[in-house]
């Protein structure tokens, strides 16, 4: 791979004119950069910060066989690369003077991104982040089905999602904490939520999920209060947020599970979401940090409860 295979730009329209097709070609590997893409389509100019976004795709020929991009965070988010390709961008990236805060990508294809990015500038490397995406097979609701019903979360339930979703932030190690001064820039105010209540309408537990892209939606997050675990009620309400993605017309529902819990990987498994592959975060630091180079959480912590 030469580095002028690599096309760069700041326009996120001409980005997504010339590698839209690829993105939307393997909705649930791309999962990722089709929501966070999409939402910096849409959303006002400053959601991401005053500094642009920089955008990136590998051509063969005519045709796109990989991206990335790097938001004002500085962390670069890739999808699949050779090694080799993975090294060369690396070094390609680090040679134009960028600085990264860190990278995520499939395992393969971040951790030769990150032997490279160290050989090139003296950064040291942190695992930041592990994720194992699941796609969707046959939904298989989960037996005894817990008495109760999935809802809509409407209006009047806002206090409560917000409290929830702080439950959640706290819970998985994420940072800013939410609440409802900071929640319109939250990575969670454009997700739709369902609860799962109790028979006497009680909320036992919520599970977000994405507006449909490319025929993909994502389901993130899921939680469940400590004291009401165990009780089968994440299942359910995953179930509920799968059946209306599939009923959407979603050709691709995946969600995202924590490789080390072997609870939440059995629960998802059960449902008939299958393991695609994992993913791993790192996080670079410098012998003089800039301003600025907080690792970006919008895309890359666990979206799905533990």
């Amino acid at each position: 791979m030469r580095p002028d295979d690599w096309h760069l730009t700041e326009d996120v329209d001409d980005f997504l004119a010339r590698a839209g097709g690829f993105l939307r070609s393997r909705p649930a590997l791309h999962t990722t950069p089709l929501t966070v893409i999409e939402k910096m389509r849409t959303c006002r100019a400053d959601a991401y910060g005053a500094e642009a976004t920089l955008f990136g795709q590998l051509e063969s020929g005519d045709e796109v066989c990989a991206i990335f991009y790097r938001p004002p965070s500085h962390r670069l988010t890739l999808t699949p690369l050779s090694p080799e390709q993975a090294s060369s961008l690396a070094a390609h990236l680090a040679d134009l003077g960028h600085r990264l805060s860190g990278v995520t990508a499939d395992h393969d294809t971040a951790t030769a991104f990150v032997e490279t990015w160290q050989r090139h500038t003296g950064a040291a490397s942190v695992p930041s982040w592990r994720g194992r995406l699941h796609r969707l097979g046959t939904l298989t609701p989960p037996e005894p089905r817990p008495g109760g019903r999935g809802r809509i979360v409407d209006p009047q339930d806002h206090e409560q999602l917000i409290g929830w979703c702080g439950e959640f932030v706290a819970t998985v190690g994420e940072a800013p904490s939410i609440d409802a001064g900071s929640w319109a820039d939250s990575r969670f105010a454009d997700k739709h939520f369902t609860f799962w209540e109790t028979p006497d309408g009680t909320p036992a537990s919520m599970a977000g999920s994405t507006s449909m892209v490319g025929g993909m939606i994502r389901v993130d997050p899921v939680y469940t209060p400590a004291h009401l675990r165990g009780r089968g009620y994440a299942g359910a309400v995953t179930v509920e947020v799968s059946r209306a993605a599939l009923t959407a017309g979603a050709t691709d529902v995946v969600l995202f599970t924590d490789p080390a819990n072997p609870t939440s990987n059995a629960l998802y498994q059960r449902i008939g979401y299958v393991p695609v592959t994992d993913f791993t975060g790192y996080g670079f630091s410098y012998d003089a940090p800039e301003a600025g180079e907080e690792e970006d959480r919008h895309a890359t912590r666990l979206p799905s409860g533990r």
